[in-house]
């Protein structure tokens, strides 16, 4: 059973930084995705950045491209989302997913093609 564990959310005023890490164990394809998504009460889930093993092809929301950054360390088995410039519309739960399969570019950071999550982190941006 594939299992994550997601860590750094937390209070940030405007314009600062923070790092989320999901670690990730249990995977049983050499070919899987790692994405993390958003949840503002009163909005869909949000695919704001996902990453794919087996090319490191990544895909960004448009109101994320320039500020967070996706990466992944294969050796520690975690996935990190670097958010900077952080803006109070940033604020939400934040969940890291993982799909056990291939993924098509096209569904990269679809919500629904992925179906492991974890608990979610809040982040909170204000002054």
């Amino acid at each position: 059973q594939l299992q994550l564990v997601e860590s750094g959310g937390g209070l940030v005023q405007p314009g600062g930084s923070l790092r989320l890490s999901c670690a990730a164990s249990g995977f049983t394809s050499d070919d899987y995705a790692i994405g993390w998504f958003r949840r503002v009460p009163g909005k869909e889930r949000e695919g704001i950045s996902c990453i794919r093993s087996s090319d490191g092809r990544t895909y960004y929301a448009d109101s994320v491209k320039g500020r967070f950054t996706i990466s992944r360390d294969n050796a520690k088995n975690t996935a990190y989302l670097q958010m900077n410039s952080l803006k109070p519309e940033d604020t939400a739960v934040y969940y890291c997913a993982a799909a056990d399969r291939p993924l098509s570019s096209f569904n990269l950071c679809t919500p629904r093609t992925y179906d492991n999550w974890g608990q979610g982190t809040q982040v909170t941006v204000s002054s």
